[in-house]
């Protein structure tokens, strides 16, 4: 590794950057499924800005040392779950421990408990990231098209 990963806070006027990235980051899934209404890579950069700016929504790039290479949101409403949406690291960045170390990092900033997220079932290396940091299928899934089913993950 050259350095280590450290969150830093998406500003507005980063907004533009966020988005390029996250569809560069979303892509190959989007033309795997063609999950158009759920894909990250579909949202708009008006999306984007909206999520960035909401009180109880926050985006950081995930930085290997001084580089983004990646983003994580947390939205924490007061009296719920925190919830990760989206997480991802660009693909040539993919298999190193990036992932797993953002969500540790977000975790040491919001609380190591009650997290929620999803991620696509056919995904088995998401699927066994989430396991690996500790969180736990809640037996509930969503078919979103014949080729791609989310499932529901808590801690």
């Amino acid at each position: 590794m050259k350095g280590k990963i450290q969150l830093e806070r998406v500003l507005q006027e980063d907004a533009e950057q966020l988005w390029r990235m996250q569809r560069l980051a979303f892509s190959e899934l989007l033309a795997r499924y063609q999950d158009r209404e759920t894909n990250p890579a579909c949202e708009t950069l008006e999306r984007v800005l909206e999520k960035v700016s909401q009180a109880d929504s926050f985006f950081y790039w995930i930085k290997w040392g001084e580089e983004p290479v990646g983003g994580i949101r947390i939205v924490a409403r007061e009296n719920e779950s925190k919830r990760i949406s989206p997480l991802f690291v660009l693909p040539e960045y993919r298999n190193q421990g990036i992932a797993q170390q953002a969500i540790k990092l977000a975790e040491g900033l919001y609380g190591g408990e009650n997290w929620e997220l999803d991620t696509i079932l056919q995904e088995k290396g998401n699927c066994h990231l989430y396991e690996k940091v500790g969180y736990r299928p809640t037996g509930e899934t969503r078919e979103i098209n014949h080729k791609m089913t989310l499932i529901y993950y808590i801690k």
